[in-house]
């Protein structure tokens, strides 16, 4: 049954602009969690590093220009909203600006491809609060489905592991280990993602799916999956290995080169470009290691053509397009849970998608 909308909204996380917004906007990421100031202090470094300028919202509206040029080519009418959880545009104001232009119903496109709490619930959360500051009359929302195994995503992200390769050194292509990253969370949160049906721990196997098809696309059959950005208390489990510290025991397996694919992130916002081209990239000189990074499919053509596949599912009833064996969820109304039981709420990091 083809579905009518009025609009697309993109939603996502959110970052600074300036310097002076670094703090409110940390602040916000942590809202009623109570984070050390001297924690939060140190990840604002990490955005004082590159000016206070996180390059997420520049990479999203990037992203929006490039959806709707690809709007005009299907031959869909959609305007495009942008709005975001921790900052300015902020989703709520966002959600009200719709309201005043007349939208009644709109698709959400998420900057997460995953499931789980914060690479899907935490989005329908967004949703569900944004309704409920503006009130009665608020437009029907209709968050889109996971898209981790989406053909377009992995061609994409198999062009760049191609490309990183050809910036190793000659000699040391043939060798090199491909290793995939994505976000790091609390080994709870992980085993909560997910119908209880199905197991649980839908994110890290989604992540696993999506590396396996990425690999499989790219002829690598010896590669890695780790992960970054952990910033929880020590005591906590969180899903391992870090990929400073895979670095560590390459080395010492003799591996002389690495390819390193964040496949967890959609754009090389802050998280991929202190934690990988900083961190990662160091350790790896360190220890006399060749390495070369992956770059993130937001800019790449494809994948504005997947948000408007997703949209064609409902607005045309073409076919959902997926490469994977691991279930994806994701497409509700109005903040609704996608299935009865899954991905319960942890205590949630600093930082996210």
């Amino acid at each position: 049954m083809v579905r009518a909308a009025d609009a697309l909204l993109l939603l996502s996380f959110g970052g600074p602009e300036r310097p002076e917004d670094v703090m409110p906007f940390l602040e916000n990421v942590t809202r009623s969690r109570g984070v050390p100031r001297e924690r939060l202090e140190a990840v604002a470094e990490h955005y004082l590093h590159f000016g206070g300028v996180s390059p997420i919202n520049a990479l999203n509206r990037d992203i929006i220009a490039a959806v709707e040029a690809e709007l005009v080519t299907a031959g869909i009418e959609l305007p495009v909203y942008f709005g975001n959880r921790n900052w300015n545009p902020m989703v709520e104001d966002t959600v009200a600006r719709m309201a005043a232009d007349g939208v009644g119903s709109a698709l959400v496109f998420p900057t997460s491809a995953w499931g789980g709490y914060s690479g899907c619930l935490q989005y329908h959360e967004d949703i569900a609060r944004a309704r409920t500051v503006f009130g009665a009359g608020a437009p029907e929302l209709v968050k889109l489905r996971q898209y981790f195994d989406h053909p377009l995503l992995i061609e994409a992200f198999a062009d760049t592991i191609r490309v990183a390769r050809e910036r190793l050194p000659v000699d040391r292509r043939a060798g090199a280990r491909l290793v995939f990253t994505a976000h790091s969370i609390p080994v709870s949160a992980d085993d909560a993602a997910g119908p209880p049906a199905d197991g649980g721990r839908l994110y890290s196997r989604q992540v696993a799916d999506a590396a396996r098809l990425c690999a499989a696309a790219t002829g690598f059959t010896d590669y890695d999956v780790v992960w970054q950005s952990r910033s929880g208390p020590p005591h906590v489990p969180w899903l391992a290995p870090d990929i400073v510290d895979h670095l560590d025991v390459l080395a010492t397996e003799g591996v002389a080169a690495v390819i390193i694919c964040p496949v967890g992130f959609v754009s090389d916002h802050l998280e991929v470009i202190w934690d990988l081209d900083n961190e990662a990239a160091a350790k790896a000189a360190e220890l006399g290691m060749s390495f070369a990074r992956a770059a993130t499919p937001g800019t790449d053509p494809r994948f504005a053509k997947l948000v408007v596949e997703l949209i064609s599912e409902h607005l045309r009833d073409t076919p959902s397009r997926r490469l994977g064996d691991v279930p994806g969820y994701g497409c509700t109304r109005n903040g609704a849970a996608c299935v009865i039981g899954c991905c319960a709420a942890p205590r949630r990091p600093i930082g996210g998608k």
